[in-house]
């Protein structure tokens, strides 16, 4: 991904209201979100072709980071869920330090072991899974820089 185009932030005005804090604040407002950790996922569009950039709450398992497409028990998945499965190089921030990674869903073992994690940091999680159909999928990020 390249730092000389500019991402587009969600559109929920929120959600884009706390991205552009935390980036232009290097995480010092921001990554802490509601008492939980947040972090930045800039992923490129799957069909136009744009950066787009979002906060998600996140864990950390080893070396990687975790996120959860919940979308609040929407029954779709989010758009950046999609968009990574189209091109799964990501570039993420988590306060001051910025990587790119390569995003995968979890196996079915691995979410397994990770959704409990989540879960612990934002019990809404359960409570969206309740209310949809739709499996949420857990992403883990892998530093690749």
């Amino acid at each position: 991904m390249t730092d000389i185009e500019e991402p587009l932030d969600s559109a929920l005005g929120w959600v884009a209201d706390h991205t552009r804090r935390y980036v232009e604040s290097d995480g010092e407002d921001g990554h802490e979100w509601m008492g939980v950790p947040t972090l930045i996922l800039t992923t490129r569009g799957r069909r136009s072709g744009q950066l787009r950039r979002n906060a998600l709450i996140y864990g950390v398992d080893g070396d990687t980071h975790v996120i959860v497409a919940s979308r609040g028990g929407h029954p779709n998945h989010p758009l950046w869920y999609l968009n990574l499965v189209a091109d799964p190089k990501v570039h993420v921030q988590v306060g001051a330090d910025r990587f790119d990674a390569i995003a995968h869903t979890a196996s079915t073992e691995e979410k397994a072991r990770l959704w409990p994690m989540m879960a612990e940091i934002w019990p809404a999680y359960d409570d969206y899974q309740a209310k949809t159909d739709r499996e949420i999928p857990v992403i883990v990020l892998e530093r690749t820089t």
